[in-house]
């Protein structure tokens, strides 16, 4: 499809469909969603001139998978924020399957992007790692592919991740190699053009791993602390009876990165959001060092086209942005600070769980500590229960109907619960762990709190952000 026709067809779907798609009850107050279609993944998270920039993955022609625009969001507090040009359109024949998911960073003054331009054929797929630059006009300009598809590898090879180290470029790459297992690639350049590979870093079969998925995706790899943290999305995972009950998962290592001999020394991996809805999750560094991360809250395969949203022309939100530290060998997530700028109408309680008064949730945030066994139930849709062997997040499959559970296993001694229309993300015990799932109440939903646990809560209702 060529571009005009493609950007006609664009601008015809997001004027004919934002009106009913801003008219669902179910749309986020305060969460970033796309204006129609469908969106996924995050991409080219950066704060660049004083604005943090969040690009996405946007099928805005339908609530499908398709061929991948990047949407572009920008904002000056991570809080409100105000739609940009469009960044990526797939155009051109290097991407005539899809603007893949990438990355960006600041060469020498100039946003720009890194990204996967997916081809697929009849007898396959290939992949080819892409480069875009910001221009004076607000724009993209493309300067084409600098990494063609690494031998040894199939066609799933995406999701660059770029960033800057002493006197080089760095780039991880997801991959699948000839034996269909998941690796993370390191690759090094001088300029963004010019990569060299310097190795498997990561994946199924190293580092002490056995078979551990098919296939990695959106990988990231940052220091914080002490620590070389590589974020990554296993495929293929068998699920187990507490964990990797998604999909697919996404999680974490911690370890030490040889850069000179391209080797990551790691230990076990870990789950980063134990809920039902969380996944490709992208970092940036902002400008006073402080770690972030909004992940897409969904996962592909899932019963993801089962959401009443669809009804309305779109589908899919964003996480919080979340704010990450390194704590007693973990990797903690609190809300954003900037994100205490939505509070509005607080409200303290104190007593018996099951003697507080039911409180509204459409937009709040809820906290308290937690100093026994309790029950919460979010609009009788979505049952939280606290016990000594931690937390059970309750629900019904929205394809089968069937009850569903994700636990998160551990001593609960604080909740921080952030509600929007249609969303919950629980932070246990200042950060530790994190259990986000989407739910879809009816108007004015109601938490309702039981059990003999004594609470002293703190409730405020949360403002709406502004998106222009």
């Amino acid at each position: 499809m060529n571009e005009p026709h493609l950007l006609k067809q664009t601008l015809r779907a997001v004027m004919a469909g934002q009106q009913r798609a801003a008219a669902d009850p179910h749309r986020p107050l305060w969460h970033l969603a796309p204006p129609v279609g469908l969106m996924n993944d995050p991409n080219g998270f950066i704060q660049f001139n004083q604005r943090y920039h969040l690009c996405y993955q946007w099928n805005p022609l339908a609530c499908a998978h398709g061929a991948k625009f990047w949407g572009h969001w920008s904002s000056a507090d991570l809080v409100n924020w105000q739609h940009e040009p469009l960044a990526l359109a797939p155009v051109e024949e290097y991407e005539s399957h899809g603007c893949y998911s990438g990355s960006a960073v600041d060469d020498h003054g100039v946003l720009t992007l890194v990204y996967t331009g997916n081809v697929k054929f009849e007898q396959g797929r290939t992949a080819w790692q892409c480069l875009a630059r910001l221009n004076p006009q607000g724009e993209f300009d493309k300067l084409g592919p600098v990494l063609a598809l690494p031998a040894g590898y199939t066609g799933h090879v995406r999701d660059p991740k770029v960033w800057r180290h002493q006197e080089s470029w760095w780039m991880v790459l997801g991959a699948q190699d000839s034996d269909l297992q998941g690796k993370v690639l390191l690759l090094q350049s001088p300029d963004l053009q010019s990569w060299t590979l310097k190795g498997e870093i990561a994946g199924s079969g190293l580092g002490g791993l056995g078979a551990f998925g098919y296939m990695w995706e959106c990988p990231d790899l940052f220091r914080l602390a002490d620590q070389d943290i590589l974020v990554v999305c296993p495929q293929g995972l068998a699920a187990e009876s507490y964990r990797y009950l998604n999909t697919f998962q996404s999680g974490y290592f911690s370890g030490e990165l040889d850069y000179d001999a391209g080797h990551y020394h790691h230990g076990e991996f870990h789950e980063l959001d134990h809920g039902f809805e969380f996944y490709a999750p992208q970092t940036t560094a902002s400008d006073e060092g402080r770690r972030l991360l909004i992940g897409w809250m969904g996962v592909p395969d899932q019963e993801e086209f089962y959401q009443p949203t669809i009804d309305h022309g779109w589908i899919h939100t964003m996480t919080c942005p979340r704010e990450l530290s390194w704590q007693a060998g973990k990797l903690f997530q609190q809300p954003a600070r900037e994100l205490r700028q939505l509070r509005s109408c607080a409200r303290t309680f104190n007593g018996e769980a099951a003697s507080l008064p039911e409180l509204d949730i459409a937009s709040a945030e809820i906290d308290f500590a937690v100093n026994g066994e309790f029950s919460a139930s979010f609009a009788g849709i979505l049952q939280l229960h606290c016990d000594r062997l931690g937390l059970t997040l309750t629900r019904s499959n929205r394809r089968s109907g069937e009850t569903e559970h994700r636990y998160w296993r551990g001593t609960v001694t604080h909740l921080q619960i952030l509600c929007d229309s249609s969303s919950v993300e629980i932070f246990i015990n200042h950060g530790e762990a994190v259990m986000s799932a989407r739910y879809f109440p009816g108007s004015q939903p109601q938490l309702r709190l039981q059990g003999h646990s004594m609470l002293a809560l703190h409730h405020w209702s949360l403002k709406r952000c502004v998106i222009e």
